[in-house]
């Protein structure tokens, strides 16, 4: 019995000192914007864009571009990318120039 508890005890302990599970972000596309146009959130956290407006556009790394970028997005697509590292990610719309973002990763 007291082997029982302690792995109880245990298994408890773990399960108390595991961080939460990230939620899941948005952020809409529409009238050219990116909205929030800045976003905050854990790290896990996946974010979605989805595409409301009636042209296409695109999510882009600002920085590298070549580190991730969404296929060109049509009315009612969307696409997602998890963000696992803190840190401040600019984006933007490589068909739109203009329209800009930022995720910040705590």
């Amino acid at each position: 019995m007291r082997r029982f508890i302690r792995a109880a005890l245990f298994a408890a302990a773990l399960l108390a000192g595991s961080p939460a599970l990230a939620e899941d972000a948005a952020v809409s596309i529409d009238n050219f914007t990116f909205s929030p146009a800045e976003i905050t959130v854990a790290a896990g956290t996946k974010i979605t864009w989805t595409n409301n407006d009636d042209i296409p556009h695109t999510v882009v790394d600002a920085d590298d571009p070549k580190a991730w970028k969404s296929p060109p997005l049509d009315t009612g697509d969307a696409w997602a990318r998890v963000f696992d590292k803190p840190g401040t990610y600019h984006y933007f719309c490589s068909l739109h120039s203009h329209m800009q973002g930022t995720v910040v990763v705590r």
